[in-house]
């Protein structure tokens, strides 16, 4: 009887084992991170252009940069922290676009637009009570740099100067710039009043969004129609590089953008470069006021061109992907459509690649998962291919899907039950299912145990009674 007991005991532990063991391990382990993939490179970027000469430049600091892959060509000192002088207005042109719906609309000047502006500042000529259009004062602002203007500006669209200046502070934070801090909305000079080259190009790759911003740059000169106060004007562009084709110092690719001088920031200037399918930005800060090369404009002209020319001679426009091309196929799930899915590149990547490199030397990376669930839509975005070369990214272009797949019901539904018994939920429910069975078997022998007990001493007791009548064998 012990014996049978014993292996009825044993055998509901093992079965409660059996239950628990295969459960309990899969509903609470952590999953493992993947790290054979995704992981960020820890590689130095190198470089791919072979040796080149760079260009000797006057300015303290500058930048080069090719828009089209954001790929830094040339920069000397782009991170220190200098006085923008003008520059500074293409803050203010920027903050004035993306705050004014109607360009057409009338500010009065009014004597607090004066207040800052010193007698050696560059002004149009704007009186005290004249009504300019919004879309001439940003002409003035960004041609012959108007101070007026620019306060002008600040008070219509932030209420006050000071108010936009808080504006323009909060919009270079949002757009990345780590070592910028305004005080002023036209860049006169004052100790805290200062930017860096790469914040500038950040400021004018946003601005250069904008068509009207694009147009008034490149505009050498512009007639400011009658006011109440003032007949009609001619205003010219202090760009050099354009004011003039037949100078020997103009640059017939410059498109722009905004020049600026004062004694404590020296020359500055924010140009934008196009040639063949090619674009440049360039940004160079504290140039002399003459070069050493004998003409008759500020060093940051001869520099900025210097720079330009030198960038479109050593790097060439290449298309790295043209739209619709295929980059790879992944797997479609949840569908009878189809089992595969193509992506292509949803649009042209053109870059400035070194002259010395070929396309075939391009490393191409492409992110995108192994699989999608249906229903996809063709555009939609799925992955994304870049090109590369020793560690310098020269473009990246984002993936599409080519066609349209139909989702399956059937598939999704058996999916979904797939994925409830595979999921914690489910394992869950067993783990509480297997902890009950133990539960109900152990009380079942604990207390089955006590009643045989119960039963064997009641007979041993009835047994052991006097009065207790035994049966007779006859």
């Amino acid at each position: 009887m012990k014996m049978r007991l014993f292996f009825r005991q044993l055998a509901s532990l093992a079965l409660c084992g059996a239950l628990l063991f295969p459960v309990l391990p899969c509903a609470s382990a952590a999953p493992e991170e993947d790290q054979s993939e995704g992981g960020a490179s820890s590689e130095p970027a190198g470089s791919s252009a072979g040796v080149l000469t760079y260009p000797e430049l006057n300015a303290k600091a500058a930048l080069l940069i090719s828009p089209d892959s954001g790929m830094v060509l040339y920069e000397k000192n782009a991170d220190e922290r200098r006085f923008p002088a003008s520059t500074t207005k293409i803050m203010t042109a920027l903050l004035t676009l993306e705050n004014v719906d109607d360009l057409n609309t009338v500010v009065t000047a009014e004597a607090v637009d004066f207040e800052n502006v010193t007698a050696d500042s560059s002004t149009a000529n704007i009186k005290e009570g004249e009504q300019v259009r919004v879309i001439d004062l940003l002409y003035a602002l960004m041609l012959p740099s108007a101070n007026e203007a620019a306060y002008m500006l600040a008070r219509h669209v932030g209420g006050t100067s000071e108010n936009f200046v808080e504006l323009m502070n909060t919009r270079a934070a949002e757009l990345g710039c780590t070592g910028t801090h305004f005080s002023n909305p036209c860049g006169l000079h004052a100790d805290d009043h200062y930017t860096t080259a790469r914040d500038l190009y950040l400021m004018t790759a946003e601005a250069m969004k904008d068509e009207t911003f694009l147009n008034i740059i490149d505009t050498v000169q512009y007639r400011m129609p009658a006011t109440n106060m003032h007949e009609e004007r001619i205003i010219f562009t202090t760009n050099m590089l354009i004011f003039s084709s037949f100078q020997p110092y103009a640059y017939s690719y410059c498109k722009g953008v905004k020049t600026g001088h004062t004694s404590e920031a020296g020359n500055c200037f924010v140009g934008y470069a196009e040639r063949g399918e090619a674009s440049l930005y360039s940004v160079v800060l504290g140039c002399d006021d003459a070069p050493s090369d004998g003409y008759n404009v500020a060093a940051s002209f001869t520099d900025t061109k210097k720079l330009c020319e030198w960038g479109f001679d050593n790097f060439s426009s290449k298309t790295l992907a043209k739209k619709g091309d295929t980059a790879c196929q992944i797997d479609v799930r949840l569908s009878t459509d189809a089992d595969k899915l193509v992506l292509t590149a949803q649009n042209d990547v053109i870059s400035l690649l070194p002259n010395d490199l070929e396309m075939d030397d391009l490393e191409i990376n492409i992110t995108a998962p192994e699989s999608v669930d249906a229903p996809v839509h063709a555009g939609d975005p799925i992955g994304s291919m870049s090109f590369s070369y020793g560690g310098i990214e020269y473009g990246t272009v984002q993936l599409v899907a080519l066609n349209d797949v139909e989702m399956s019901r059937v598939l999704y539904y058996a999916d979904k039950l797939e994925n409830f018994f595979k999921g914690s939920v489910f394992k869950i429910i067993l783990v509480v299912i297997a902890i009950f069975i133990v539960l109900y078997i152990l009380s079942n022998l604990f207390f089955g145990g006590l009643r045989r007990r119960r039963r064997r001493q009641n007979l041993r007791s009835r047994y052991d009674n006097a009065n207790y009548q035994r049966r007779r064998r006859r």
